[in-house]
């Protein structure tokens, strides 16, 4: 499958890149960037094209469209793609706006092309073990679910990441509450309701830089996401409380860094954690499910969306609901 990679940041270099062009099925035949020298030296065979405008112009060159660019074009990007007859894989998040997925999702079903969102966090070791013990019934009937992305981060960036132009998506809420509510919608579903404190923390931050979510799920469940850039003392990655059990897991799962040290994903030991690591039920450790991010390529590769585009959309709703509650300090009801 013919792919063109638009973006290589972070999030093209490290996320996308290594697996476009390792996962069998897939080739990373060029990238959109101006980053020339960096693309030539790791991936001397993908040609680099300088704008995007000269990719739509060869787009029957390729089957497929990656989007990691800034926030504020990925819906843009994605549409183009879809509307020039290419699968397009998109990096959360996913769109601006819930009716902006909306309409992605249908074109995308209207010309019967892939439209996948990028919400690999579904295949971090923690979370896999976590939703492992949750489908075993390992812990009994969950009643509530903690999930954390805190750093420190004290220093402000210079980035768009950091813009106070709601235009830019800069906030953490896009950021990492993008991959914390997913991961709640994956386990529990479509929450009913939602309350959410935003906040700037940082002196000079312009943008959210903490972020807190309760939601309420449809079967009872409670789930309570944080992030946060002004966390000197993190808490827990996972917290889940059963009426069996509980699992409880400190750290990150080791395939970021991995990525970013340039490591070839997929190989012997590929995701694995070392036993210092694993969490404890009841006190007990547990293996961790080895990372798996090469997951989310192999179903690409194979035609189809690892992730559905309706939890996308979900996950833009429970973003604007907290939006919503955190500027009015009520619960927000979603409808069902």
């Amino acid at each position: 499958m013919r792919t063109a990679l638009i973006g290589y940041g972070l999030g093209g270099s490290a996320f996308h890149a290594p697996f476009l062009s390792s996962v069998p099925g897939l080739s990373l035949t060029a990238v959109v960037t101006s980053r020339r020298e960096a693309v030539e030296a790791r991936y001397p065979t993908a040609e680099v094209i300088d704008s995007v405008d000269l990719l739509w112009d060869r787009a029957a060159e390729f089957a497929l469209v990656v989007v990691t660019t800034p926030n504020r074009f990925h819906a843009a990007h994605a549409r183009r793609a879809l509307e020039l007859g290419l699968g397009a894989v998109v990096d959360k998040p996913f769109a601006a706006t819930a009716a902006q997925a909306r309409s992605l999702v249908a074109l995308a079903a209207e010309r019967d092309l892939l439209l996948a969102p990028f919400h690999n966090r579904r295949w971090d070791g923690d979370f896999r073990t976590a939703a492992r013990l949750i489908e075993s019934g390992t812990l009994g009937k969950v009643h509530r679910f903690e999930s954390r992305f805190e750093r420190w981060r004290p220093a402000v960036k210079d980035s768009w990441k950091e813009s106070a132009d709601p235009a830019d998506l800069g906030g953490i809420e896009y950021d990492l509450g993008s991959h914390l509510v997913d991961q709640a919608v994956a386990l529990f579903g479509r929450p009913t309701s939602v309350h959410a404190e935003l906040r700037v923390l940082r002196p000079d931050a312009l943008a959210h830089d903490d972020f807190f979510v309760a939601l309420t799920h449809a079967g009872g469940t409670v789930s309570h996401l944080w992030a946060s850039a002004l966390a000197a003392d993190p808490g827990p990655r996972f917290r889940v409380l059963g009426d069996r059990g509980g699992y409880l897991k400190h750290g990150l799962d080791p395939q970021e860094d991995a990525l970013r040290a340039g490591e070839v994903p997929g190989g012997p030991g590929w995701g694995e954690e070392p036993e210092a690591a694993r969490g404890t039920v009841l006190g007990r450790p547990v293996r961790t499910e080895p990372g798996a991010y090469q997951e989310f390529y192999r179903a690409v590769a194979a035609g189809r969306s690892p992730v559905p585009a309706q939890d996308a959309i979900t996950g833009l709703e429970v973003l604007e609901a907290a939006a919503r509650s955190a500027r009015t300090g009520r619960v927000v009801h979603l409808d069902s």
